[in-house]
């Protein structure tokens, strides 16, 4: 009988190496992991202002594993100090069902998430992107900011948070990183000096705007997870090629898509490709240097049960 592991946070903080990561889920987006449809289930919380959400991702690599994630999303946990998501992971045998592990589902989430995006970005930014942009100093931004690092030669970060104090930390807890890290005032700045620009915040309105785009950037969308909340406006969804994580979640569970796609905007015949389409060398990533391109996440089960997996066999390893 398996002994089963508690795996923490720290753990995982500790044994996520993204260079390892990226290529684990590359190679997961050229697996056959079945991944239903996840519930998504908005319900008011009172007595917090905003609707919280429940998500529930289930996964399974025939015969070898199996796992779901339980995760919500609590918008005015800000205001008791706590991160918006809180998650847990329950790991399986695929072939007996006993149960592998138990982890904290938070960090295992940012870390894959970020792990995402770097491994969008291998295809879709120039590989000479020397720096990046990160819009919002929330508990995702460090490890994005190292997951791209991780995939091209950042060597200048600008951060920018809706509280100047949340981005000058961050920037203090990366700065013994090998690249330069500094804050700035206001989003057009950090856009106007970025290759790169990932914006990863809970805002409900779109914080990058299309008039301050230049040719050959590539931004990288991740905080919208509502159908009526967006982080790009309408001019760089019309300006950029867009890509997304997978169809199935990210063409009806983000405002930055779902808005755009219903208005008329945007024809669903503009998204180009997804990644399992990218990994796999169906469709091309970036044909241009001059093209503005765009990546939209919304997280996907698979990358949840190959991030677990491999946690898991590290920590055992140990």
């Amino acid at each position: 009988m398996l002994q089963p592991l508690f795996i923490t946070s720290g753990q995982i903080n500790q044994n996520a190496n993204y260079r390892e990561l990226v290529e684990v889920l590359r190679a997961a987006f050229r697996s056959d992991i079945t991944t239903p449809m996840r519930h998504h289930h908005d319900f008011p919380n009172p007595p917090n202002e905003k609707d919280s959400t429940l998500l529930l991702m289930p996964a399974w690599d025939a015969g070898k594993s199996l796992g779901v994630k339980i995760a919500g999303v609590f918008p005015d946990n800000g205001k008791l100090g706590l991160p918006a998501i809180q998650a847990t992971y329950i790991l399986l045998d695929g072939r007996t069902g006993e149960l592998k592990a138990i982890m904290e589902g938070k960090n295992l989430t940012v870390t894959r998430t970020a792990a995402a995006s770097a491994l969008a970005s291998d295809y879709l930014s120039r590989a000479d992107s020397g720096s990046l942009f990160m819009i919002g100093a929330g508990a995702l931004a460090p490890h994005l900011i190292l997951a791209h690092a991780a995939v091209r030669p950042i060597g200048q970060v600008y951060v920018w948070g809706r509280n100047p104090a949340s981005a000058a930390r961050l920037c203090e807890s990366l700065a013994d990183q090998p690249f330069d890290i500094r804050p700035v005032e206001d989003i057009p700045t950090g856009m106007a000096m970025a290759d790169i620009i990932s914006c990863a915040t809970l805002s409900p309105d779109p914080l990058v705007l299309g008039r301050y785009l230049k040719p050959g950037q590539h931004i990288d969308l991740v905080g919208s997870y509502k159908k009526n909340t967006r982080e790009a406006d309408d001019e760089t969804i019309l300006n950029a090629e867009i890509f997304v994580d997978t169809y199935q979640g990210a063409l009806v569970e983000t405002g930055d898509l779902a808005i755009p796609l219903a208005t008329g905007v945007l024809e669903r015949s503009a998204v180009k490709a997804e990644l399992s389409e990218l990994c796999s060398g169906q469709k091309p990533g970036r044909v241009s240097g001059s093209a503005i391109t765009l990546f939209k996440s919304v997280g996907h089960a698979s990358e949840d049960l190959a991030a677990a997996n491999y946690f898991y066999s590290k920590i055992v390893r140990k």
